[in-house]
């Protein structure tokens, strides 16, 4: 990340003035500006995936740096075969709901908005207290090693193909989840579809083998994604407001491209885009890269041609001039910040006043990417 050299505020909230405007999703939340947190494993959780207030502190301070929205860390959704990580926060329960109340709370004290990422690991768990064995799509053991800064050690497991049963009680735990997040207060939920987790496993053709309605063609790779967004919006109230994120790369497969190029691109965006969501969100490594080789739009771009609602964009934004530029060439309408934000919860304060946005430190989540390690590091080098 390049530093901002220090300019007279004026100059700096005029240069930038777009991250700045208003944005309504759906139909009851308003943003107040087009800054958001995008949503970063921590790990900081109980063991039983109650929120602490550690992590309301966290949440907190995002909020009172000025960013309008703050999506929080995946969030499993039951008790099956939905935990990803070992110390991550759930919605399973009702005493998982009432730990994140504290949270929700502290960030609407600052006059944020929250929504909770719904998360099923599927394949990619490496860390369940609920279950020894993992299940996906399909028998495929899955490519790379485990996040060692998740606590993740060695390959990852050969997962079990899901039966039409494990299915119904995924939907179920999204649909359960989403009901609990708005009991607890938050403003909306983003369905996980994104980065190689449990509904990316099913739009994936490597991962997906299924011979049956989930499996074979696109259309039926993305009918699990669509019956979520549906059993979700169902349990949720009109003025809660729906996003799902997606992408190409995984965690375990960075640089994977949809085989389609653009043409699958078209027809994802567009059955996502007919599905009852407020907002989407797309993630690359550089959001204003192109998306399918040297030339031609961008991933969020092409997903802002094709669906209805607001385009949510992440990828190394936490550079100010490529955030404004994606949004003024209308690729996005609003952006998302992962390192950035980590370096700096108050990192729309600082842009809006002018000051020094440093550099990020990869101490911060190393390591353990979790919320104590950070602690002690900002310690450390407080001391120098």
């Amino acid at each position: 990340m390049s530093a901002l050299p220090d300019r007279p505020a004026g100059d700096a909230q005029a240069a930038h003035a777009r991250l700045f405007t208003p944005l309504r999703l759906g139909r009851a939340l308003s943003l107040p500006n087009r800054l958001a947190v995008a949503p970063m494993t921590r790990v900081s959780a109980t063991a039983d995936g109650r929120a602490t207030q550690q992590m309301a502190d966290y949440y907190a301070a995002f909020a009172a740096g000025g960013f309008g929205l703050v999506i929080t860390e995946g969030i499993y959704t039951d008790k099956a075969y939905a935990q990803g990580y070992l110390f991550q926060p759930g919605l399973a329960d009702d005493a998982q709901r009432d730990a994140w109340r504290v949270v929700v709370d502290r960030v609407h004290a600052h006059g944020g908005r929250i929504v909770a990422q719904l998360m099923h690991a599927g394949a990619l768990s490496q860390g369940n207290r609920h279950r020894s064995t993992t299940k996906g799509p399909s028998a495929v053991l899955p490519k790379g090693q485990q996040m060692v800064f998740y606590r993740g050690e060695g390959p990852y497991r050969m997962p079990e193909a899901m039966s039409e049963e494990d299915i119904a009680e995924a939907i179920e735990g999204y649909a359960l989840a989403a009901r609990r997040a708005q009991e607890a207060g938050f403003d909306g939920v983003e369905i996980h579809g994104a980065n190689g987790y449990l509904l990316d496993q099913f739009l994936t053709a490597h991962t997906n083998r299924r011979e049956d309605r989930y499996g074979g063609s696109l259309d039926n790779r993305l009918r699990l994604t669509g019956e979520v967004i549906r059993a979700v919006r169902r349990e949720a109230s009109e003025h809660f407001a729906v996003g799902v994120r997606c992408s190409q790369g995984k965690v375990n497969d960075f640089t994977h491209k949809w085989a389609g190029g653009e043409e699958d691109a078209a027809r994802i965006f567009r059955t996502l885009g007919a599905l009852p969501i407020d907002y989407l969100h797309t993630t690359e490594f550089e959001a204003w890269r192109p998306a399918f080789g040297e030339q031609g739009p961008s991933l969020a771009a092409l997903a802002r041609e094709h669906v209805p609602v607001p385009v949510l964009a992440n990828g190394s934004l936490h550079d100010a001039m490529q955030a404004d530029g994606l949004m003024a060439r209308g690729e996005a309408d609003f952006v998302s910040l992962g390192r950035g934000a980590l370096t700096h919860p108050d990192w729309p304060e600082r842009l809006r006043a002018g000051a020094r946005l440093e550099a990020f430190d990869r101490g911060l989540l190393a390591p353990i990417a979790d919320l104590e390690n950070a602690a002690r590091h900002r310690e450390g080098r407080g001391r120098e």
